[in-house]
């Protein structure tokens, strides 16, 4: 991940903003992030980050397909390493909605690639 990139600057400012309890400056970075990718890698990232705050399930589980989406589409491996995160993140939120064979569908998927959830 390059440190230099405007999104990943953006979703950083919005951790930290988050680690200090800065719930809603955290999400606005996220969104900026969002808004401001250029391709399905940094579209990718910042999706990732915009579930992290969603005021419901169903819009946590919307922004986590996409995130998982747009890792997809990426070709040349630059969001491989997302795989495991975001097969965890999909499995919590089907978790979350009530859906436990979805759910574990998820977990099995993250477990393949050595990244074992932790109830």
């Amino acid at each position: 991940m390059n440190p230099d990139n405007p999104v990943i600057q953006l979703c950083m400012a919005g951790t930290q903003a988050e680690f200090n309890g800065r719930i809603d400056d955290a999400r606005a970075f996220y969104r900026q992030a969002w808004e401001a990718s250029q391709d399905d890698y940094e579209a990718c990232i910042a999706a990732h980050y915009v579930a992290r705050h969603q005021t419901n399930p169903q819009e946590t589980l919307r922004w986590n397909q996409e995130a998982l989406s747009r890792a997809e589409k990426v070709s040349d491996g630059r969001a491989a390493s997302f795989y495991p995160s975001l097969y965890l993140n999909m499995g919590h939120s089907y978790e979350t909605l009530g859906e436990p064979a979805e759910a574990q569908r998820y977990y099995d998927l993250a477990a393949a690639l050595g990244v074992i959830h932790q109830p």
